[in-house]
This record gives structure tokens, C-alpha cells and sequence, in this order.
């Protein structure tokens, strides 16, 4: 065993400088650098992909909505104890821009701007109807168009009010919405519904 290890340890050693000699005489390898104009291409294209990944991400940023409850755009909560009775007069919400009117028909969140030219209206109790102090417009507390140069009804919000059988929504057309013992009120200023117009 000591002779074979003997006889193998020369044949390791030449094989290590026939290695060693190969690697000397190896033909010697040209690595081609980068030229001026790849450089600039490179750096060119970096400077595009960054740039239009922080356009990408501003764009996300200010298209997405952001508004905070009781911020206008937002969700505002109303206590089902404030709701003023049926065929009470609205009330007036001025941060939210709207009015809630309780009908015979069901419960409405009323947009505060006239649908002519955006003016705040006002509910005069002795007409018993809202009445826009720019140009005359006049609706009925349900925000249907009675007379003036206002172009449709009363523009509405989404209602959403959860009741101990579940949660109700405002239909597509805002019509009044049905509600009996609300647990948890909310009006969806960042959902507007547009006003019918009339003939």
C-alpha cells in the first residue's frame, strides 16, 4: 500500500505542472471594454425607466382617492338620532355639502349645489322647499325640480345605512331609501348620483 501511494504521488506532482504549464501557455483572451456610445445607451435607458417609473407612481398617487371620513370626498357618519323626522325639514350637513331629507318615501342625502350653476341653497320653511338665492331654481324636499332655470333634480349621495337585518345602499338612480330601526349611518360623498333632468 505505502509502494502504490509512492508510485502515484509523481504521476499527482507532473500532472500539476503540465497544469501549471498549459495555463501559461494558454492563448491569452481579449475582453472587449465598453464603448462610449454603449455607455451613454445604458445610462440613457436607466434614466428613461426611472423616470417613467416615478411617473407611474405619481399618477397611482394622486388617481387614487384619499379622503379621510369627514372630509369632503369621504364618508360621513350620521347618528340615527339626529335624523330629522318624516316630512320634518333637512338638515343641513355644511363640511359634507348635503342635506338629509326624510320623506314619506325613504331617507335622501341631498348634494348642497344647485344643479344650475353651483350656488349653496337654502330650505325656507315657510315655502316648505329649498330655494337657490342666485337665480330662483326651487325644489321640493325630496330635491325633485319645481321651477328656474335649474336644468334637472337635485343631485344625491349615496346612502349607506345598516339596519339589524343587514346593510342597505342607495340604488344607481338615488332614489329615497326605505329605513326602519338604522343602526349605523353613512353618506358617500365621493359617490354622487346625478339628478334627473326635466322636460
Amino acid at each position: 500500500m505505502a509502494s502504490t501511494t509512492a508510485t502515484n504521488a509523481p504521476k499527482a506532482a507532473s500532472a500539476r505542472t503540465a497544469a501549471a504549464e498549459a495555463a501559461v501557455n494558454a492563448p491569452e483572451v481579449q475582453v472587449k471594454g465598453v464603448t462610449r456610445r454603449e455607455f451613454l445607451f445604458y445610462i440613457w435607458s436607466a434614466s428613461i425607466a426611472l423616470l417613467l417609473g416615478e411617473l407611474g407612481g405619481a399618477i397611482v398617487w394622486f388617481a387614487l382617492p384619499r379622503f379621510r371620513e369627514g372630509e369632503y370626498g369621504g364618508t360621513f357618519p350620521v347618528d340615527p338620532a339626529t335624523l330629522p323626522a318624516v316630512g320634518t325639514a333637512p338638515a343641513l350637513n355644511p363640511v359634507g355639502k348635503y342635506w338629509i331629507s326624510n320623506t314619506a318615501n325613504g331617507l335622501l342625502a341631498l348634494s348642497a349645489t344647485c344643479t344650475h350653476l353651483g350656488c349653496l341653497f337654502k330650505w325656507v320653511d315657510l315655502n316648505n322647499r329649498f330655494e337657490c338665492p342666485c337665480h330662483g331654481s326651487k325644489f321640493q324636499a325630496t330635491g325633485v325640480y319645481i321651477e328656474g332655470p335649474a336644468p334637472r333634480n337635485l343631485d344625491r349621495f349615496q346612502l349607506i345605512v345598516d339596519t339589524p337585518s343587514g346593510t342597505v345602499t342607495t340604488d344607481a338612480d338615488g332614489n329615497p331609501l326605505p329605513v326602519s330601526s338604522p343602526t349605523a349611518i353613512r353618506v358617500n360623498t365621493g359617490k354622487k348620483i346625478k339628478g334627473a333632468t326635466h322636460a
